[in-house]
């Protein structure tokens, strides 16, 4: 007999979930075909789903489903036993020769199907017919079995940077799911052990910051710095619609890491704070083009999720995230100001304790009861504390495979909250960023404009920053001749005995 309890953010994900709001989590990957092509020009369809058959050892959440316990019903994992791999891995194809727009609209249509919560919650939808003849694997898993680490951790274990092949499949047999009275009994062991489960991690916090009163008394203004960023409205704009409805559109852009790395020398900051730089500069262009004559919000305030994984805890499933979020400026023009004022927001929420606010919450809700985290995240909805979520995950810098065949892009995605008709996802990959925009359909029909105006606004931070490093030259040059004269006058004058 077998069962895994979620945890209250798992949880959550699961709570919050409704017929408009589809809370899984993709990607669309895409692959110059290789050696998968097929001597008819087709894909080899039948070694990729044994490839990816040979590998759910290695994630055993992806051959289990969903359960519930008796009274509270809270969500519990078991193994399925019905698991039908030909379920999960789908194959379908654009008319050839599909085109990108083509394949952005399919994935648009993909993503707004819920997962089948009876189901193990993945699907990985496989596309052929792409006009240079590559293909596309479009990935989907339910968000709470994965956040965007953790995805990553997935993707590592499909993908190779060397050469991989279809192993032999270890045989599986599923384990028992308990039944009723079993669970039952479970949590009645569980309620009853809860409070020597709390004291022992009080006492093992002794040492942690619980263990002083300026540790206490960081805690609760944490939490009242959380409390009070979740009281806040965000500026009313289109982006924010009272509601959304359940079909998507899915747009992506690639910009140059390289050139990314150079502003970033360049102005100072991050990675991070470029691209957040480039989304600022492209809302206000997006904006002003839907409503020239209206004036923008001064504010656009950004939800930022951040890893707080320790190391032992990579390569786990779930969530691991703590909420942050930035107060970005849109009332500033220059690109150089904007990225000024983005790098000072970001710091200063890296210094906040927001991250310990939402850990803090996370834990008093698996010691209590789940309804406490997702009464919390239903009234920040409705309070709407941020306009956008922007989520940016690191992906690896080198090539990656599938049965020899080359990743070329990957674009995530992340879901929609149920005021939130855009969201931006973000994966670095060898020389690139990707950037994957999720837009509901109705309310966000030019999104593709938004798509465009990032790569504007990412041109325009560039030259602003190639126009600092010109301006610095002369200035440079300058200090170097002088330098350059007066330790010749030195020189002369130790010769002629005049030091």
């Amino acid at each position: 007999m077998f069962y895994e309890r979620l945890t209250a953010l798992d949880a959550s994900f699961l709570a919050i979930e409704d017929v408009n709001t589809h809370m899984h989590v993709a990607a669309t990957l895409i692959f110059d075909a290789g050696p998968l092509r097929t001597p008819e020009g087709g894909l080899d369809m039948e070694r990729i789903r044994a490839y990816i058959g040979s590998r759910l050892h290695l994630i055993p959440r992806y051959r289990q489903r969903l359960a519930y316990t008796p009274l509270e019903r809270h969500p519990v994992w078991v193994d399925d036993h019905r698991f039908n791999l030909f379920y999960h891995v789908r194959h379908t194809s654009l008319p050839r020769p599909g085109s990108e727009r083509q394949l952005k609209r399919l994935c648009g249509r993909i993503l707004s199907q819920k997962l089948d919560l009876t189901k193990p919650l993945w699907e990985i939808w496989v596309v052929e017919g792409l006009e240079d003849g590559s293909f596309a694997l479009v990935a989907k898993a339910h968000h709470c079995m994965v956040d965007g680490v953790s995805g990553i951790d997935l993707l590592t274990l499909l993908l190779s940077p060397t050469e991989s092949t279809v192993s032999d499949t270890p045989p599986w047999a599923p384990r028992r799911a308990p039944h009723s009275i079993e669970l039952l009994a479970g949590e009645l062991r569980r309620r009853a052990e809860m409070p020597f489960t709390v004291l022992r991690t009080m006492r093992e916090s002794v040492a942690d910051l619980w263990g002083t009163w300026e540790g206490v008394r960081e805690k609760w203004d944490a939490l009242g710095e959380l409390l009070g960023q979740a009281s806040v409205t965000a500026p009313a704009m289109t982006i924010n619609p009272t509601h959304i409805g359940p079909h998507r559109r899915f747009d992506w852009v690639r910009l140059d890491l390289a050139r990314m790395k150079e502003v970033k020398n360049q102005l100072g900051g991050t990675v991070n704070d470029v691209v957040l730089t480039s989304i600022v500069g492209a809302m206000r262009r997006y904006l002003a083009g839907r409503s020239p004559t209206s004036a923008s919000p001064l504010d656009l305030r950004v939800m930022i999720p951040v890893n707080v994984r320790s190391r032992e805890q990579h390569g786990r499933l779930g969530n691991r995230v703590a909420q942050m979020v930035a107060t970005l400026p849109l009332g500033e023009d220059h690109p150089r100001r904007i990225h000024q004022r983005v790098v000072q927001a970001t710091e200063q929420v890296k210094h906040s304790h927001q991250a310990e606010a939402t850990e803090l919450i996370e834990e008093f809700s698996d010691w209590t009861a789940t309804a406490v985290l997702t009464q919390l995240v239903r009234f920040a909805a409705k309070r709407r504390p941020y306009n956008l979520v922007v989520t940016n995950v690191p992906g690896p810098p080198v090539p990656l495979y599938l049965l020899g065949a080359r990743l070329l892009h990957s674009y995530p995605m992340v879901p929609l909250f149920s005021n939130q008709a855009l969201g931006i996802a973000l994966f670095s990959y060898t020389d690139g960023i990707y950037f994957g925009v999720n837009a509901d359909w109705d309310a966000l029909p030019d999104v593709h404009d938004f798509v465009e105006c990032i790569g504007h606004a990412f041109d325009e931070l560039c030259a602003s920053a190639a126009a600092v490093q010109t301006s610095q030259r002369p200035a440079a040059a300058t200090r170097s001749a002088a330098s350059r004269h007066i330790a010749a006058a030195r020189q002369s004058a130790r010769l002629s005995g005049n030091p």
